[in-house]
């Protein structure tokens, strides 16, 4: 089974933004533990991040014909960006929602997710381990 990671704005920053809400791993740390947790459950990933919304329309455009499930984190987006809302919407494979921190806890306009009506499966709040249940949910839930 072939992953499409696609991480959004400002996560390139992470170890470097507030710890308390996002951890201290970095991303090259964040996207080695995805690539173990992969291998242990037997899946192809492949991760990206962007910090440019158009490349990551692109990149939910290139799901189309590539993977057979989508772990989304749009970051800051999450709660805007029509674009990648409609860049996701026409996908047929499984969508599955990421974020570390418990953004339905924080400030009422991160409450919000342009996204959530198209997932299969939400994981919020649970730090890296969030990536980890995304993976596990789409092996388990696999075709």
């Amino acid at each position: 089974m072939r992953i499409s990671v696609l991480n959004g704005v400002n996560l390139n920053i992470l170890g470097r933004r507030d710890p308390s809400l996002y951890g201290g791993l970095s991303i090259a740390e964040l996207e080695s533990r995805i690539y173990g947790w992969a291998r242990e459950l037997e899946l192809t990933v492949q991760c990206r991040q962007s910090n440019d919304e158009g490349e990551y329309v692109k990149w939910c455009h290139d799901a189309y014909d590539t993977v057979d499930g989508v772990v989304v984190n749009p970051a800051a987006w999450t709660h805007y960006a029509w674009a990648i809302h409609d860049a996701l919407e026409s996908l047929t494979i499984p969508i599955v929602e990421v974020h570390l921190s418990n953004v339905d806890e924080r400030d009422e306009w991160r409450r919000k997710s342009v996204v959530t009506d198209l997932v299969a499966a939400r994981f919020v709040g649970h730090g890296p381990d969030g990536y980890k249940m995304a993976l596990e949910y789409l092996k388990e839930h696999s075709k």
